[in-house]
C-alpha cells in the first residue's frame, strides 16, 4: 500500500522540476513511511511514497520495464491478490521477473496485455502508467474504488495523485472550492467522480483513463451488470462460504504483521473467525482489536443503527475462535484533542466527517499501526448483504437515497450554514438530480418489478454511493497513520455473485444478512449470529461532549474565517443547551464548526459562491 502522484506535461521539460515532484511525493509520506522514490524525464515525473508489505526489500518503486521500443514506468498502490497465478501465466508467455512483488507483475501485464490488464486483476489498486513508446500515460482505478485516485487536467497534460493534497501542492492547481465542490461536502451522497476541489475530478471505480497529445479520455472497464441467478438457496448459501473462503485466504497474504478490526457485530466476526481457521492451518493465530469507551454500558444510547453495545459480543467471539485480542479503549480526553481532529480531518482532505467517529477511527488505527501492518475489516458486507435498518421498511419507498431516509446524515446542515449559502447551495434540488441521475444508471433486469426492482436500485445506490464514502474514510483515516485495510467484502466476485442474487433469497429467514449469516452460522457464537446490525460506535463519554463545547465557544468568540459559512445563532444555541439536555443534532452542529475550521486552518481554500 502506498502513495502515487505525478505529472505529465507535452509543453514542459518536468526534468527541471524534480522540486515540485518531491513536494506532491512528500504530502503524502503518511501513506507510504518506508521509502519515497521519483522518476522523472522531459514529458513525465511520477513520485511514489511505499508502506512494504509485500517483498520487502525487491518492491521499491517508481518501477520500470525497458521494452525493444522504450521503458514503460509505473507507481502502484494496493495489492492485486491473484499476483501470483498472474505472475506464472506471464512466465509463460516469456516474462522474467527481478522481484517477488505484485508491483511487478502488474507492470509486466501491462507490457503484456495492455489495458486489458484490467480485466485480470482481483484486488483493490490505483497506479498510473508512463508508457514512453506512445507516450501516453494510462490511469487505473480498482472496480468498487477501494483505493483513492484523482486527477487536475492542466492546459498541457495531467496531474494525478492519490489524494488531492498531492495535487494541490503542484502550482498549477488551486485551492478552490465552488458551489458544486461544497454541495458535495454537505449532501453526504457521494458523485462518483466528482472531488470538491475546481478542476479537479476522481477517477471512478472501474475506470481507466488515458492521457496523450489529445487529451484525456475515461471509460469503464467493469460495472454492476444483471444476470440471471440460478442457484437455489443452499447452492448460494455454500457459494458465498466458498468465496468468502478463498477471498480471506488471498488477503491474509502479507510479509508483515496482520490482523482483523473486530466489533463483534455479524460481519467481522464472520470474517475474523474465517481468518482464525485458516491461520490455524499453519499453526497461527489471528490477532484482532476492537475499540472501546470508559464507561460505554453505562453511558450508551441506542439508535436505529446502533443499538447494542459492542463488547460483549467482541469478547464472546475472541473467545470463541482463540483470538489474540485487544481492546483499545480511547477516553474523551484523547477523542476532543485539537491534535487528533486535525489529523482526522488532514487525512480526509474533508471540512465535515463524522465527528468523534473519526477521531476514534484514526485513533484506533494509530494503536493497531504499532502491533501490525495490514488489517482485515468487515466494511461494505452491508451495501452487499442489505444490513441496513431502511433496506427493510418503509424507509426503503422514499423518492430518495435510502441512507438520507434512514436519517445518516450529516446533521441538519441548512441549520448550520448561513441563510444566503443554504440558498445558494439548493441541497434539496441536488440531491434530487443526483438521485434521479442514479437511478438512470441502475442495470435491470427484463420485466423485472415491484420490490425486487426496488431493491435492486436500493442496493446499487449503497454499492456505488454510500460505499464509496466509506471506503474513501476507511482508507484515509488508515493510511494516514501507515496501516493498509484490507476489505474482502468488496471482492468483485463476492459483490456482483450476491448482486444478482433475488431479494427474496437475501431476506429468506426474513432478516437482514440472511446469506451471509447463514454461510458462516457454523463458525460464530450463537449470539453473534444472531445480532441485529450495529454499526461502528460513537462515544458516549460526556468529558468528550464538554471539551467539544469549551473549543466552540472560544471558535464562536474567535472571528474565524469558517463562521462566514455557518448561522451563529444555530451554533450559541447548542451551546446554551444544558449538557444533559443536548440533542444529537446540535452534538452533531458543534462538531460540524469545529471540523470546518480545522479544514480551513489546514487548507486555506479559496471559497467561491458567487
Amino acid at each position: 500500500m502506498c502513495g502515487i502522484t505525478g505529472w505529465v506535461s507535452y509543453r514542459r521539460d518536468l526534468t527541471s522540476h524534480r522540486q515540485v515532484l518531491d513536494t506532491m511525493t512528500e504530502t503524502m509520506a503518511c501513506r507510504g513511511p518506508d521509502a519515497a522514490g521519483a522518476w522523472v524525464t522531459g514529458r513525465a515525473a511520477l513520485g511514489h511514497r511505499r508502506l512494504a508489505v509485500i517483498d520487502l526489500p525487491g518492491g521499491a518503486q517508481p518501477m520500470a520495464v525497458d521494452t525493444a521500443d522504450g521503458p514503460v514506468s509505473m507507481v502502484y498502490s494496493g495489492e492485486a491478490y491473484n499476483f501470483t497465478e498472474l505472475r506464472d501465466e506471464l512466465r509463460r508467455r516469456g516474462h522474467g521477473f527481478t522481484t517477488d512483488s505484485d508491483t511487478e507483475v502488474v507492470l509486466r501485464g501491462y507490457v503484456e496485455w495492455g489495458e486489458s490488464l484490467t480485466e485480470k486483476l482481483n484486488g483493490m489498486y490505483a497506479f498510473a502508467i508512463w508508457d514512453s513508446r506512445t507516450e501516453k500515460l494510462v490511469m487505473i482505478r480498482d472496480r468498487m474504488g477501494i483505493k483513492p485516485f484523482y486527477y487536475y487536467e492542466t492546459d498541457d497534460g495531467v496531474l494525478f495523485g492519490s489524494e488531492p493534497k498531492a495535487i494541490l501542492a503542484n502550482p498549477l492547481a488551486a485551492s478552490e472550492v465552488g458551489l458544486d465542490g461544497l454541495r458535495e461536502i454537505f449532501s453526504f451522497a457521494k458523485t462518483p467522480g466528482q472531488a470538491i476541489w475546481k478542476g479537479m475530478q476522481e477517477l471512478r471505480p472501474g475506470h481507466l483513463a488515458v492521457v496523450d497529445r489529445n487529451g484525456l479520455r475515461e471509460r469503464a472497464y467493469w460495472r454492476l451488470e444483471v444476470s440471471e441467478h440460478t442457484d437455489d438457496q443452499e447452492a448460494t448459501v455454500a457459494h458465498v462460504r466458498e468465496l468468502l473462503e478463498d477471498i480471506i485466504a488471498r488477503q491474509l497474504v502479507a510479509d508483515v504483521p496482520r490482523c482483523t478490526l473486530l466489533s463483534g457485530g455479524l460481519d467481522s466476526s464472520a470474517m475474523t473467525s474465517l481468518a482464525a481457521r485458516k491461520l490455524g492451518e499453519h499453526g497461527e493465530t489471528v490477532r484482532s482489536f476492537a475499540v472501546d469507551f470508559p464507561g460505554q454500558a453505562e453511558n450508551f444510547r441506542a439508535v436505529d443503527v446502533a443499538p447494542s453495545v459492542d463488547t460483549p459480543y467482541v469478547h464472546a467471539v475472541a473467545e470463541h475462535v482463540k483470538c489474540d485480542h485487544r481492546d483499545i479503549v480511547l477516553d474523551g480526553s484523547a477523542l476532543s484533542d485539537p491534535a487528533v481532529r486535525q489529523a482526522a480531518i488532514a487525512a480526509r482532505d474533508l471540512p465535515v466527517g463524522l465527528g468523534d467517529r473519526d477521531n476514534s477511527l484514526y485513533l484506533l488505527f494509530k494503536a493497531v499501526r504499532e502491533q501490525s501492518t495490514v488489517a482485515l475489516s468487515g466494511e461494505s458486507a452491508d451495501e452487499v448483504f442489505g444490513g441496513y435498518p431502511w433496506f427493510h421498511d418503509e424507509r426503503r419507498e422514499a423518492d430518495t437515497f435510502p441512507w438520507l431516509a434512514g436519517g445518516l446524515t450529516l446533521g441538519d446542515t441548512k441549520s448550520l450554514l448561513s441563510q444566503d449559502l443554504t440558498a445558494k447551495l439548493d441541497l434539496d434540488s441536488y440531491l434530487r438530480d443526483h438521485y434521479l441521475s442514479a437511478l438512470d444508471e441502475v442495470p435491470l433486469k427484463d420485466g423485472e418489478t415491484g420490490l425486487e426492482k426496488r431493491m435492486r436500485q436500493v442496493c446499487y445506490l449503497h454499492l456505488t454511493r454510500m460505499v464509496n464514502t466509506l471506503l474513501d474514510r476507511k482508507d484515509r483515516m488508515s493510511m494516514a497513520v501507515g496501516l493498509e485495510v484490507r476489505v474482502p467484502f468488496c471482492d468483485h466476485r463476492l459483490v456482483s455473485y450476491v448482486f444478482n442474487t433475488p431479494w427474496s433469497l437475501k431476506t429468506f429467514d426474513g432478516r437482514e444478512k440472511s446469506i451471509l449469516r447463514e454461510a458462516t452460522r457454523d463458525v460464530l457464537p450463537e449470539s453473534v449470529a444472531n445480532r441485529k446490525k450495529s454499526g461502528y460506535p460513537g462515544s458516549f463519554d460526556p468529558a468528550y461532549l464538554a471539551a467539544i463545547r469549551r473549543q466552540a465557544g472560544d471558535l464562536l468568540t474567535s472571528g474565524h474565517p469558517a463562521l462566514e459559512l455557518c448561522r451563529a445563532e444555530t451554533l450559541r444555541e447548542a451551546l446554551d443547551a444544558p449538557a444533559e439536555a443536548i440533542t444529537t443534532q446540535q452534538r452533531a452542529t458543534v462538531e460540524r464548526a469545529l471540523d470546518l475550521a480545522t479544514w480551513f486552518d489546514l487548507r486555506k481554500p479559496i471559497i467561491t459562491i458567487d
